[in-house]
C-alpha cells in the first residue's frame, strides 16, 4: 500500500466517521465561540456543548431543530434552555472539519443580519489565512 494512502485510512480511523471542530481563532488569538461559551450559565452552556458534539457526529446531516442553514454557507447551531436561547455560528470547510465561529443570545425572531455577517467576515479571514500557510 502506499504511503498516502496508509495516511489517508489513519485519518479516517483516527476521526472514526465524526468531523473535526475547531473554534475560529482571530489574528490575535481570540476564540469568539469560546468566550462565549464560557459567558454562558452552566445550564445553557453543557446544552450548547451537547448541540456541538451532536453537530461533531452528524455533519452535514444535523437538520432543524438542532441545525439550520442562514446565509451562503453559514448555519446555526440552536440550544434552548427554558425560555434562554442560544446560537452559535459556523461552516464546513473541507476534510469534515466544521468551524465555529460566533454565538449569541437569541433576543428576537430572526437571526440579527449582524451576527450573520460577523460569522461570514471570520469566514473569510479564516480562509484567507488558510490559503497564505498553504
Amino acid at each position: 500500500m502506499k504511503q498516502s494512502e496508509e495516511s489517508q485510512q489513519e485519518a479516517v480511523q483516527k476521526t472514526d466517521g465524526r468531523f473535526e471542530i475547531e473554534f475560529y481563532e482571530t489574528k490575535d488569538g481570540k476564540q469568539p465561540v469560546k468566550e462565549f461559551l464560557l459567558s454562558l450559565d452552566v445550564k445553557m452552556r453543557a446544552k450548547m456543548l451537547s448541540m456541538i458534539s451532536l453537530l461533531q457526529d452528524n455533519g452535514y446531516e444535523l437538520r432543524e431543530p438542532y441545525s439550520k442553514h442562514l446565509s451562503d454557507g453559514i448555519f446555526e447551531l440552536r440550544a434552548k434552555v427554558g425560555s434562554d436561547i442560544t446560537r452559535v455560528l459556523y461552516f464546513f470547510y473541507v476534510e469534515r472539519h466544521i468551524i465555529l465561529t460566533n454565538g449569541f443570545i437569541k433576543k428576537t425572531q430572526k437571526t440579527p443580519p449582524k451576527e450573520v455577517d460577523r460569522a461570514k467576515k471570520y469566514r473569510t479571514d479564516y480562509l484567507c489565512r488558510k490559503e497564505i500557510r498553504k
